[in-house]
């Protein structure tokens, strides 16, 4: 796994630990490292922006401590300003808020920063236009597209959002970077790549495949013919 994965331009698998076995969250990381991810996503929800509770800064502070990659914290979250500084001390690398659960996105994003946030991201559910996120694209430095609506893990892929990836993606400089999660597997991931993303998060289809290196090396041969 990388440090940083806006040191490469190169396509970016992100696994998310929210299909993991906490039972043996060390064990799960160390298989998804080795075999070939890039970094680690966590998707954080509170029970009240999406209808699911997760986990907090306590889970991601010990994945923090069972490796050295990339955590990109995804904030499912009605307050992402309010507890974002404990996921920041639980050592998150990045932090992607709802545009829908905060009323500026620009004094957001701003404020994340002078908080301590090394990697500032915005992100949109499928129903929402990107008129909504782009004042705030020179805040921020990656974004991220919703192909589900978010709270559960294993949803079906909306292609519908396709579209709205390509405009965002014409938006963006090259130090910045598109991303998407949702429903992304071998028979998806294509579709999102031909779109200008650049990172794509894959839960169920890496942590719910018996041999996850094979499951991520399908995944980027698909990248790789993309």
């Amino acid at each position: 796994m990388t440090s940083n994965p806006f040191s490469s331009t190169s396509p970016q698998i992100a696994a998310s630990i929210l299909s993991a076995d906490f039972s043996k969250l060390s064990a799960e990381i160390a298989e998804v490292d080795h075999g070939g991810v890039d970094f680690l996503h966590l998707d954080v929800m509170d029970g009240h922006f999406v209808p699911n509770i997760s986990f907090g800064p306590a889970i991601t502070a010990a994945t923090r401590r069972s490796t050295t990659a990339f955590l990109d914290i995804h904030l499912m979250i009605s307050e992402p300003l309010r507890y974002a500084p404990q996921f920041i001390k639980a050592g998150a690398d990045g932090l992607t808020f709802h545009c829908e659960t905060v009323p500026d996105c620009i004094k957001a994003a701003r404020e994340l920063r002078q908080q301590g946030c090394k990697h500032v991201g915005v992100t949109l559910n499928p129903a929402t236009p990107i008129d909504r996120i782009l004042p705030a694209l020179d805040e921020v430095d990656h974004v991220l597209v919703m192909s589900v609506v978010p709270g559960f893990s294993g949803q079906k892929f909306m292609p519908e959002v396709l579209p709205k990836a390509v405009a965002i993606k014409k938006r963006l400089r090259s130090t910045q970077r598109l991303e998407m999660d949702g429903g992304l597997h071998a028979e998806t991931i294509r579709q999102a790549a031909d779109a200008g993303v650049d990172w794509f998060v894959v839960a169920s289809a890496i942590f719910d495949e018996k041999d996850r290196a094979a499951a991520i090396a399908t995944l980027r041969q698909r990248l790789s013919h993309a």
